[in-house]
């Protein structure tokens, strides 16, 4: 007679990535570069693969992201080669960085010859700073709809608020910025031994269990 495991031994297990191909993965990439301006491919990113192409959930695309900005280098590029990674391994983050680097080289090429060739207008001006602007909006946007999972205690606020301080009213640089406040950050979200967070988020748990492994 079989006997039913009751549900606290019952081990949960990773979500199923999907089944994407190589192919696939170059092309949303390729996309993504070609249709992205500004500061704003962060949230392109999420457009595209979270509500788009559902490759990952919000709090998983904010721990990558998370992840990203602690590595030096563009938050694109890090993006683009941690979740390349996660669903294609060493090659899947290779194609996606060619594929979201590939068409801005191409048109900063371009634009490098016009500019030589005494071709530039005003009028480009005007488009520049209209792709910034709209770039700033799809930033803001995308903290909004992304910040509910990040807003969630006081401690929390309370470091967003000391940071936007330190970079934006006292003007300090980025590196010292992250010297004064990142090791009290790390401090207060220090793991200690039985605490238990069942909140811990998709990304993490998943890291932890080996699905970066091939």
């Amino acid at each position: 007679m079989d006997l039913e495991k009751p549900s606290s031994e019952i081990k949960s297990e990773p979500p199923a990535r999907p089944q994407i191909s190589l192919r696939g993965l170059f092309r949303i990439f390729l996309t993504l570069g070609a249709i992205s301006f500004g500061g704003g491919v962060v949230a392109y990113m999420r457009e595209y693969l979270v509500r788009g192409q559902h490759w990952m959930e919000d709090e998983e695309f904010l721990d990558a992201l998370e992840v990203s900005e602690t590595l030096p280098g563009l938050n694109a590029i890090n993006l683009s080669v941690i979740i390349g990674d996660r669903m294609r391994g060493a090659l899947g983050a290779a194609l996606a960085v060619v594929g979201m680097t590939l068409p801005g080289t191409i048109v900063v090429l371009a634009l490098a010859v016009l500019w030589q060739g005494e071709l530039h207008f005003q009028v480009v001006g005007y488009f520049l700073t209209g792709v910034a602007a709209a770039a700033v909006g799809l930033l803001v946007a995308l903290t909004v709809q992304l910040g509910h999972y990040q807003f969630r205690r006081l401690i929390d606020i309370t470091l967003i608020a000391l940071t936007f301080v330190a970079v934006s009213v006292l003007h300090l640089s980025l590196p010292l910025a992250l010297l004064l406040i990142a090791p009290i950050a790390i401090w207060l979200y220090r793991p200690i031994v039985g605490r238990v967070n069942p909140g811990v988020p998709h990304f993490r748990r998943d890291l932890r269990r080996g699905w970066f492994r091939h």
